[in-house]
């Protein structure tokens, strides 16, 4: 299954908002289309946005020359609406640059481009995994954040690609998947995405990891992020910040997995990076179910940002990033 793909000149996604009641594939035609389903989370995930990026403007493209229209000025006009749809993500916005630096070439250029996009994506996936699986050998009880499989990319993922690595080298014990809070993307698709894989999970509340790590009941916590600081500060979906002042506290690994597209060269720190904040209802109903008393408001960040001296290392399809935290036992050279 890819979350993301080109097919017949057009982009089709996995629509994440009916998992895991239903699997359900969406044809996008037009970039407006796609912003739209970015906006709503049908696609997410930090190597998804990147790929979907991409595949925009390659749509602005092919749709021009389909109706006479200019190429380059339609492809510029495509990365513009798609790059702002999500702000936090700076994949997004590399995948439309990417794309857009072949439009003077013509169409076929920038759709080779995206498809390059896409290719790249899995193969980084695999390597970050296989990374990731190395620096954290022997660690068997771990704990993630959000969505970060097949779902987030195209095929393997980065976080769960690390523990989907894992566990091929050695079954592990158990995959702790938070809730993720107020969209639920670990309890709806963390979840899906480790029963598919046969993997032994639990699903807790965000609010129960902290303890669950400072009780020794985790070994490792491995996450994914949307975008890093040069300072090594991370922005990731919101609720990981704790994750990560509790594995600091117990003194067990807390380890980023993310491609270098992610590491955004101009944002010094995590107080460069902006915070998308989404709409109140997200937190105030559920289910589409008011359940916060009326008048109450909500405050409703999608992202947090993780201080570089919490994180262990950042592990990258090339490389490994050794950060703040050196009390753990894993050598990250």
């Amino acid at each position: 299954m890819r979350a993301i793909d080109w097919q017949d000149d057009a982009v089709v996604i996995i629509d994440q908002t009916l998992l895991p009641a239903r699997a359900e594939f969406l044809v996008l035609r037009q970039p407006e289309q796609l912003v739209t389903q970015i906006q709503r989370l049908a696609v997410r995930g930090a190597m998804a946005l990147g790929v979907a990026g991409a595949m925009g403007v390659a749509l602005g493209a092919v749709r021009a020359r389909e109706q006479g229209r200019d190429v380059l000025d339609a492809a510029r006009a495509a990365a513009a609406l798609v790059s702002r749809a999500r702000p936090t993500a700076v994949n997004l916005a590399w995948g439309t640059a990417r794309a857009l630096a072949s439009a003077p070439d013509g169409v076929d250029a920038v759709v080779a481009t995206a498809l390059s996009v896409r290719d790249a994506d899995i193969a980084a996936n695999r390597a970050i995994g296989a990374r990731g699986a190395a620096l954290l050998r022997g660690a068997r009880r771990v704990l993630t954040h959000c969505n970060t499989g097949a779902l987030a990319s195209v095929e393997v993922g980065t976080a769960l690609g690390v523990i989907g690595h894992l566990h091929r080298q050695d079954p592990l014990e158990m995959v702790f998947a938070a809730e993720t809070r107020p969209l639920l993307q670990g309890a709806r698709l963390t979840a899906w995405e480790l029963g598919q894989a046969r993997m032994p999970h639990r699903i807790v509340v965000d609010g129960a990891a902290a303890g669950l790590i400072l009780s020794g009941a985790v070994d490792a916590v491995v996450v994914g992020a949307d975008r890093i600081a040069v300072s090594g500060d991370t922005a990731n979906k919101v609720g990981t910040v704790a994750h990560a002042l509790a594995a600091a506290r117990a003194g067990i690994p807390f380890v980023v997995a993310a491609p270098e597209a992610t590491i955004a060269g101009d944002t010094p720190s995590g107080a460069d990076i902006p915070i998308e904040e989404r709409d109140e209802q997200e937190v105030l109903c559920v289910a589409g179910h008011r359940v916060a008393p009326p008048g109450a408001r909500a405050r409703n960040p999608a992202f947090d940002v993780t201080p570089a001296d919490l994180i262990t290392a950042i592990v990258t399809e090339r490389r490994v990033i050794p950060l703040g935290r050196s009390d753990t036992g894993v050598s990250a050279a």
